[in-house]
């Protein structure tokens, strides 16, 4: 398991005289199967054995003997019957929970669609309440149920995701932990009926259980966890004043001019972000006369070849282009910052120290490497006094 702390602040319990939100603490599962209802009801006992007030307000063991047997001395709060189209159905009592008023409720499957007469429609928001009520709780979600991976699930599965919850809910939560197997394990744990009944294991290990897919969805997993990493990191850093990057994984900024040499420095930027999860963000800087820039058909050509390749282009606009690519390198927490090789000839950079130096000057912890290329500075003559040398490199 993974562990992703907010560094939030500990709330009042509830009924606090500060009228404190609930803490939001949510199992974040890489595939159905995994465990994360089994480690939610886990927490749950240990905090009963440290002395605290909780309560399941909703369980689905879908018939697992080690899940079920996790419930013994626990208190379950009971189920609302609610009947639809002829069929009578349980949700959870929002009601009855929020009048037992425990310090902490289970709740599981945050992303169930609630049945028609319940007070919400989905479950998500029955939580909200909760969390309003200054009611802590801890809840369980599967990475294919966000709603931004929804069609990305789809394409790897084959599988539409019919219940869905908005990731900012989840994003929200004071602690994330992912509960993650290998996809061996996984299958293994299918196999031996941990999962599914018997009847369904051999499909289930043919379709959604693949290996390819259980790779993918634990990937996807690992990347969308990272990124509630980068901020509660930004979180943290702004609230205690800190300027340095650190970067929970690479993070390549390539500062452009947008001149020819463009593609090739985005290239070289992909090398040197090869690794899973990394990020490649192209940064160029315009100056705010408007002056000295590129054509802007020029531009556009050059956003489209790196969107092309996966990264995102930015543009600022400053006059002062090395602040401006440091600023943007401390904000979006860069490993490594890129810059091209000087166009410019040694007379034209003896009266002005150009943009890389300040750069590294100014670069602390994040590593900045200059890259060679066919445009670089070629011609060692003397400048003529009518030339107009580029203003940054």
């Amino acid at each position: 398991m993974v562990d992703v702390d907010a560094w939030s602040q500990e709330p009042s319990p509830p009924g606090s005289p500060g009228g404190q939100r609930g803490v939001l603490r949510v199992y974040l599962g890489a595939a159905p199967g995994v465990g994360k209802t089994y480690a939610m009801l886990a927490e749950g006992r240990r905090r009963v054995e440290g002395g605290e007030d909780v309560v399941v307000g909703l369980v689905e063991t879908h018939g697992r003997v080690r899940t079920a047997a996790m419930l013994d001395d626990l208190e379950v709060v009971e189920r609302q019957t609610l009947h639809h189209r002829g069929t009578t159905l349980t949700e959870m009592d929002l009601d009855a929970v929020l009048a037992r008023r425990p310090a902490v409720a289970l709740v599981d499957e945050l992303a169930h669609s609630n049945v028609p007469g319940a007070r919400h429609t989905k479950r998500w928001q029955d939580v909200q309440d909760l969390l309003d009520a200054g009611v802590d709780v801890v809840t369980t979600v599967n990475i294919q149920h966000l709603e931004s991976l929804n069609d990305v699930v789809e394409a790897i599965t084959g599988v539409r995701q019919g219940e869905t919850v908005p990731d900012e809910v989840v994003r929200r939560a004071d602690q994330i932990e992912l509960v993650d197997l290998s996809p061996e394990a996984l299958r293994r744990r299918l196999e031996h009926g941990d999962i599914y009944r018997p009847d369904k294991v051999e499909a289930a290990l043919t379709h959604y259980f693949r290996v390819g897919n259980l790779t993918a969805l634990r990937e996807l997993a690992l990347l969308w966890t990272a990124d509630r990493v980068d901020d509660a990191l930004e979180k943290y850093r702004h609230e205690h004043e800190i300027d340095e990057a650190w970067p929970t994984r690479e993070r390549v900024v390539v500062a452009v001019t947008g001149g020819p040499e463009t593609e090739t420095l985005v290239r070289h930027g992909l090398r040197v972000a090869e690794q899973p999860g990394a990020e490649l963000l192209v940064l160029y800087v315009a100056r705010a006369d408007g002056l000295a820039g590129p054509p802007p058909g020029d531009l556009a050509s050059h956003q489209a070849f790196a969107e092309s390749v996966g990264a995102t282009w930015h543009a600022v606009v400053s006059d002062d282009v090395p602040a401006a690519i440091l600023d943007f390198a401390r904000d979006v927490n860069a490993s490594h910052i890129l810059l091209g090789a000087s166009r410019r000839s040694r007379w034209t950079s003896a009266f002005s120290p150009g943009v890389a130096p300040r750069v590294i000057e100014g670069s602390g912890e994040i590593d900045v490497l200059i890259v060679g290329h066919e445009h670089a500075a070629k011609s060692q003559q003397r400048p003529r006094r009518d030339s107009n040398p580029e203003p940054a490199d």
